[in-house]
């Protein structure tokens, strides 16, 4: 583990610490958006969502592309989008009553006994 791992997985922690934040990044996992477009989408306002915008920009989570007027905000990188995707389906040890929800899990411990690394 060196100092850069230890900082790009406190940014992200600080990000996903709000759940405002954490909405924004699951509707950016689905396509690049407007802030307006978000607010509506969302049931935020405006200036609450381009702060949330700004603090992910700052953890290095998004980007902007402006459009004339408009700046349209993606996620900076699709491994980004894949490593949120694989997090939302890790089973939260807490909750003992969820079971893993891929029926080809492969993750050696989990819901299947056969599971191979």
């Amino acid at each position: 583990m060196n100092n850069n791992q230890v900082d790009v997985m406190n940014r992200l922690g600080r990000a996903m610490a709000d759940s405002s934040r954490s909405r924004i990044l699951l509707a950016l996992m689905e396509q690049p958006c407007y802030p307006a477009q978000l607010s509506s989408e969302l049931g935020l306002s405006r200036t609450n969502v381009s702060n949330h915008l700004a603090c992910l920009r700052g953890c290095g989570l998004v980007r902007t592309e402006v459009q004339g007027r408009r700046t349209m905000y993606s996620l900076v990188d699709p491994h980004l989008a894949a490593a949120l995707g694989q997090l939302l389906q890790a089973t939260i040890s807490v909750d003992e009553a969820k079971t893993c929800e891929n029926p080809d899990c492969t993750v050696l411990g989990c819901c299947n006994e056969g599971a191979k690394l």
